[in-house]
């Protein structure tokens, strides 16, 4: 293929994903309500869009897929209200900082696989269904553009010249800096299991056994970490409405709110994508290997676990105080990282250098 080719395929990939988790993005917020009323025993979304079904007998009608166009009716409601801008903000930034945070979201797109090598209408995708396939420094551009993302917040709150948006940006900077660490140290688990930076390879090392059952306290501690990042309760100190009345985004309305909405929810359904790939098996599953499209089921069943596993922790657990957080960053994850990145490297040497299989063999003799 030329580069042209190359870059228009790209190009019409990279519509199809986004789209597609765009508008997840909506649907995870109708989930979201959806699990929280059931598993708080309240009523969820359940008027915005029903197919009505008459009950034999009479009584009332029963509701068939109740709430289902709940996203539509909020994406409606943020366009129409007054987009308001306090005065004496600092407009550029102002206006600019909700576009930072959703552009690192669709940019980590990129390097997701999503299905393996597969044919769609006569066309290839090889190594395996991307955007960017075959990209050998994925995993280091994903930490790198996780980074950029706390800048939008950061500046938002900067920008809103607001006491309690600060505080907010604060915030956001110091735990995403601090769970960043433990986080980048348990991506680099699978890395040196796969041997590559690159999520195609990372996949195709998990053909015989996901990484989690090989390494569950990297998975457990990239879980933690991956709702810190995301700011997701109990991590969410960064807008805790008793303290900060709603923290880096409460001078923003309409859209500009919305925005920062759209970004939490895209990361959510992100980061799911890159933690199934990272630990378990990413596209990988019963017959992909001769049904290649069963990829994008098991991506899909995957993302919704992780999804729900997200709101199942806000369902239950209360938020942390901002010295615990800290604390938990800072003592507990990044030392159980630490350590737990030297203790692979150390038996991974020892495996390639046959030291294990030298003391099975004394074992055996004795």
């Amino acid at each position: 293929m030329t580069p042209g080719q190359i870059a228009l395929r790209a190009l019409i990939v990279g519509f199809i994903v986004s789209f597609a988790v765009i508008t997840g993005f909506a649907y995870t917020t109708l989930l979201e309500r959806k699990v929280l009323a059931r598993l708080q025993h309240r009523i969820g979304p359940n008027r915005a869009g029903y197919i009505p079904l008459p009950r034999r007998g009479g009584g009332p009608e029963r509701k068939l897929l109740a709430g289902f166009l709940q996203p539509a009716a909020d994406a409606v409601k943020l366009f129409f209200k007054e987009d308001m801008t306090p005065g004496k903000v600092d407009r550029i930034t102002y206006m600019l900082a909700p576009m930072l945070t959703v552009m690192p979201a669709i940019v980590l797109l990129a390097v997701i696989p999503w299905a393996g090598e597969i044919n769609i209408f006569g066309a290839e995708f090889t190594p395996y269904f991307a955007i960017a396939p075959g990209l050998n420094v994925a995993v280091l551009f994903i930490l790198a553009i996780t980074s950029i993302s706390v800048y939008g917040v950061v500046l938002a709150g900067w920008a809103s010249n607001s006491k309690y948006a600060v505080l907010g940006g604060i915030r956001a900077s110091a735990q995403m800096i601090s769970y960043e660490l433990a986080l980048g140290l348990t991506v680099l688990i699978p890395i040196m299991l796969a041997n590559s930076m690159n999520m195609g390879d990372i996949v195709a090392a998990q053909a015989n056994g996901w990484f989690v059952f090989r390494q569950p306290i990297a998975a457990v501690v990239f879980f933690i970490g991956m709702m810190a990042e995301l700011q997701r309760a109990p991590f969410d100190l960064l807008e805790a409405e008793q303290e900060l009345s709603a923290g880096f985004n409460v001078e923003y309305s309409s859209m500009r709110f919305g925005m920062f909405f759209m970004a939490e929810y895209m990361k959510m359904i992100i980061f799911s994508a890159i933690i199934s790939v990272l630990f378990f098996g990413g596209y990988r599953g019963p017959f992909v290997d001769e049904l290649p499209g069963l990829g994008f089921l098991y991506m899909i069943l995957k993302i919704v676990f992780f999804l729900f596993m997200m709101i199942w922790v806000r369902a239950s657990l209360p938020r942390f105080r901002y010295d615990q957080l800290m604390g938990l960053g800072w003592k507990r994850l990044l030392p159980i990282s630490v350590f737990n990145f030297i203790f692979t490297a150390v038996m991974i040497v020892l495996y390639e250098e046959g030291i294990f299989d030298s003391l099975l063999q004394l074992i055996g003799l004795g």
